[in-house]
């Protein structure tokens, strides 16, 4: 039986700190870690652009991201995809989905006391749904709360 292979996707900044916790899963089982090319050395086995909803390009970057990812997608062949959010994982969500891969979303630690666009979106096909607030189940009704990535 073949070990599973992970996916870790992240944008810069916090959400990439957090997903990096989950540096000893991708260790044990293998995988790789995605995330957006930015002025900041994080290091990663791939690297998107960086884009936001406030972006004026944002529609053609994700356009851009989107063949980036099934460059990714069909290299790395992953079974499960674990996301602190944002932008970046849209791709990764949507070729799920299509693939019938596992999905897990997390919920960044930023937020106490409002859902995210992402969370919000991501929370309908999400596999598993965590939340590192015990404050934040009560906005999604797949939230599990298990504690805090950092």
């Amino acid at each position: 039986m073949r070990q599973p292979n992970i996916l870790l996707v992240s944008s810069t900044g916090g959400h990439f700190e957090q997903i990096k916790k989950l540096q000893p899963l991708l260790d044990k089982y293998g995988g790789v870690l995605v995330t957006e090319k930015s002025s900041v050395d994080n290091k990663a086995d791939h690297y998107m652009h960086m884009t936001d909803l406030k972006d004026k390009l944002m529609i053609f970057k994700m356009l851009f991201n989107t063949i980036i990812a099934f460059k990714i997608w069909f290299k790395e062949k992953p079974d499960y995809i674990i996301t602190t959010g944002t932008m970046v994982a849209y791709p990764f969500y949507l070729l799920s989905i299509i693939f019938k891969k596992k999905f897990i979303f997390i919920e960044t630690f930023g937020r106490a006391d409002e859902p995210t666009v992402a969370g919000k979106m991501m929370e309908k096909h999400s596999d598993l749904f965590f939340v590192q607030w015990e404050s934040m189940k009560k906005y999604y009704s797949k939230a599990i709360f298990k504690g805090v990535l950092y």
